[in-house]
């Protein structure tokens, strides 16, 4: 049952921010808390219809804005985002839990993707080939598809709108949104400030709710594109359904991310590196390293890792520790199950998280780091995408082997490698099947210059999310071949062709 004194969280349709219609409503929950903070609209199919009739409605005249006008608009919108950095911070932490740091850095994350939507004249470029026969020039025009859609996850509600709709748009299409039900409220300040920043109407719209709003956009005739971000089943079912009604699709999806540590690895920095990339935001990332191979005398290193698992400190973001709460009730009980189950399966735990308390916040969904090892390939805790703050702990005895356990693994977003061996790193980056990689790095998420290039299970689609690469999943290539005949040079034809 719904709070129905909460605040309810606007749409947005045809630059009106609105109430919904709909009889379905959930309470967002603070989950350090429990307080509610506001009700979230799971929208009807008719207002879903009215955006992507809105959106489609701006197209005509937004595709014909000059390309300076639209970077001008995310120029004006990166500085807006500046200046309130801060307070979209604050409550993004509030809604979703994480620490104001982990926060800061999600939105500042997204700001990136609008700085380089800002320089969308020098993207948006096509090809062109002089006198490919006798009078004959080819070139491309890389134009807008229309109406794009956008399916974000809640783990990073700042970050992952802004590498959809700010790429979109600025290659000259109309974008309807729908971010996570569970914290949209840093999404909606996000887009206001969109607005505010010159967005025209009808360009930007967003709507709320779960499968029903989902399964609307993906079967939406007027919607062309659809970028996914969330979990592997989601995404397989968005991909499917999307792609049977022709639409373009990109699903970023579940992952089980792996680093190797080697003998000659630089400890401390190693140690810190996976203490950072295993728990922060509470695990919650689907980049976050969940298992660290080790290979030879690297396992000695086992209490090292633990010691350091130890000394993070778990409280509510707003306190900005090193980890907070997981997002939600259902989330604590399925990392509490999966904890229980891997030691069940003979892992051994060498710290549990699970009974952690949290002074002032005893109803808060915390789970501390949590360290297993003598993990291994069919037991639970490896195989399933945990999203809480587990690492699982794995033996090779060799480079080889190390190299073999994450090939075999069915996801592929990222990985990485700890040593001193420039041979070593080279070889591991030849020889690895995953998307991302990094070399004494732990999560290799690229800057905006380069485009996301998560692989195999994680992935689904030909073109990441922002870069050059959503370039060309937002446009349409067309390809002009163009003859102009003159009167002095003989073409062998009877038409002659003049420029008015």
């Amino acid at each position: 049952m719904t709070d129905s004194s909460l605040p309810g969280v606007p749409v947005l349709i045809n630059g009106e921010f609105r109430q919904s219609q709909t009889t379905r409503w959930r309470d967002l929950v603070n989950p350090a808390t429990q307080e509610r903070i506001a009700r979230v609209p799971m929208c009807t199919t008719d207002e879903v219809a009215a955006a992507v009739a809105a959106a489609k409605a701006a197209f005509p005249a937004w595709r014909k804005t000059p390309i300076g006008t639209r970077a001008r608009i995310f120029l004006a919108y990166q500085q807006l985002i500046r200046e309130n950095i801060k307070e979209l911070a604050a409550i993004l932490t509030r809604e979703q839990g994480k620490t104001l740091a982990d926060a800061e850095g999600d939105v500042f994350r997204g700001l990136e993707v609008v700085e380089h939507a800002a320089g969308i004249g020098n993207l948006q470029l096509g090809e062109v080939a002089n006198n490919v026969a006798n009078g004959v020039d080819t070139y491309t025009l890389l134009q807008p598809l229309g109406v794009c859609a956008g399916i974000t996850p809640f783990n990073f509600p700042a970050m992952i709108p802004l590498w959809m709709f700010p790429m979109a748009i600025a290659c000259g299409n109309t974008f309807v949104l729908k971010p996570s039900e569970q914290d949209p409220m840093v999404t909606m300040r996000l887009v206001e400030l969109a607005i505010q920043a010159g967005i025209p109407k009808g360009v930007l719209n967003v709507v709320h709710g779960d499968a029903e709003a989902v399964d609307a956009i993906c079967d939406h005739p007027d919607v062309k594109a659809i970028s996914f971000v969330g979990s592997t089943r989601v995404g397989t079912h968005v991909y499917e359904r999307a792609s049977l009604a022709g639409k373009r699709v990109q699903c970023m999806m579940g992952a089980k991310n792996h680093a190797i540590v080697m003998p000659d690895a630089h400890k401390e920095q190693t140690l810190d590196a996976l203490a950072g990339a295993a728990f922060g935001a509470a695990g919650q990332r689907c980049m976050a390293i969940s298992v660290t191979v080790l290979v030879g005398d690297a396992q000695k290193w086992i209490p090292d890792i633990v010691e350091r698992a130890r000394k993070l400190r778990v409280g509510a973001g707003i306190d900005n520790l090193d980890l907070g709460p997981l997002i939600s009730g259902a989330a604590h009980e399925r990392v509490v199950s999966l904890i229980a189950q891997g030691a069940q399966e003979g892992a051994k735990l060498e710290i549990d998280g699970r009974d952690i308390k949290v002074a002032g916040y005893e109803k808060g969904n915390f789970v501390g780091p949590t360290v297993f090892s003598g993990v291994k390939p069919g037991m639970t805790v490896y195989d399933q995408e945990i999203f809480g703050p587990v690492l699982c702990l794995v033996n090779a005895d060799s480079l080889e082997q190390a190299i073999e356990i994450i090939n075999a693994n069915p996801n592929g977003n990222g990985t990485a490698i700890f040593t001193q061996s420039g041979a070593a790193a080279r070889r591991f980056q030849e020889d690895i099947d995953v998307g991302q990689v990094g070399i004494n790095l732990p999560i290799p998420v690229p800057v905006p210059m380069f485009s996301f290039t998560g692989s195999r299970a994680s992935k689904l689609g030909d073109l990441g999310p922002y870069g050059k690469q959503v370039v060309l999943f937002y446009t349409q290539t067309k390809t002009v071949i163009a003859r102009w005949f003159d009167d002095d040079v003989s073409s062998g034809v009877n038409t002659t062709i003049r420029l008015q």
